[in-house]
């Protein structure tokens, strides 16, 4: 493919699109870029658009960060001085054959691409990128534990809620840490591999007659299974951490109510922004030469 023809604008993020920015930079694209930090020194090759319109004008690329979209259909862009929330206006000035790439659309942008003819490429629940940044946000995870409890995560009574891509590696390091690990999952066959790890497994119905057991529930499923009736039971310190993806695994107002301390832990991938973003950029580039590769 001929990556000169490629018009990329990158959209929002945090320092992890500064490095696919930098990847993408050398490929020869003209790359725009709106929405998250800008170095000091700027990025070889990439252009600072004005504002999110700007970038994606003439595009027939754009870039949306991993960790997605906000309950109010915003773009993840935790150091955006306004939210970016692609609407039909920003959209339409993208170049066609349009692609937009991401981790997952909320359905006001899917219907917004449909109007549009702008084709939509998800990558939350790609495997192979899951596993890649999977270390930075099991790392992320962990600082942010040992920075609100009072406790050690050796010995501690810790429930991992979810068995899939992340839900496995967090099992697996607060298992090698010494956590007396339990999972609640629906899937037998998962419930089965954390046992095999040396985690106590349950299904999903045991987890009100768990929690009073617990001092942290991880929960990495994007569905509130992690309810009022399971929060009530929790001891007073007990520390809530939700990795999902909106709507999150935890009932957030109820926590609240309950006076329990809670963590979404969204963009935990930011640990190690260099390392995620070029991770990111591999699994990034490879779809955007299929998509080349298709059209022509």
């Amino acid at each position: 493919m001929d990556w000169k023809q490629q018009t990329i604008a990158i959209v929002g993020g945090d320092r992890r699109e500064q490095e696919i920015a930098r990847q993408a930079g050398t490929t020869g694209a003209d790359v725009r870029a709106f929405g998250f930090p800008w170095p000091e020194k700027g990025i070889a090759d990439v252009t600072r658009a004005k504002d999110a319109s700007s970038a994606l004008k003439g595009a027939n690329i754009a870039l949306f960060p991993i960790p997605g979209m906000s309950p109010e259909g915003a773009l993840f862009a935790p150091t955006a001085q306004t939210p970016i929330v692609p609407d039909h206006a920003m959209l339409s000035g993208m170049r066609p054959p349009a692609h937009i790439i991401l981790g997952w659309a909320n359905d006001a942008l899917k219907a917004h691409c449909k109007s549009l003819s702008i084709k939509l490429h998800e990558y939350e629940w790609d495997v192979e990128l899951m596993l890649l940044r999977g270390p930075a946000i099991v790392e992320g995870m962990l600082r942010a534990i040992i920075e609100n409890t009072d406790i050690t995560i050796h010995g501690s009574r810790v429930c991992v809620v979810g068995q899939g891509t992340i839900g496995s590696l967090v099992t697996r390091w607060m298992v090698a840490l010494g956590a007396h690990t339990h999972v609640a999952a629906r899937n037998a066959v998962q419930r089965a591999a954390a046992h095999v790890m040396g985690a106590r497994s349950h299904p999903l119905e045991e987890l009100s007659s768990l929690a009073p057991e617990l001092d942290t529930i991880i929960s990495t499923v994007p569905a509130q299974i992690v309810g009022r009736g399971v929060l009530a039971g929790l001891p007073g310190h007990a520390l809530l951490v939700d990795l999902a993806a909106p709507p999150g695994g935890i009932d957030r107002d109820a926590a609240k109510e309950l006076g329990l301390k809670f963590i979404w832990a969204r963009g935990m991938g930011s640990r190690a922004p260099v390392t995620v973003g070029a991770s990111q950029w591999s699994g990034i580039r490879k779809r955007i030469e299929a998509i080349c590769g298709e059209q022509s």
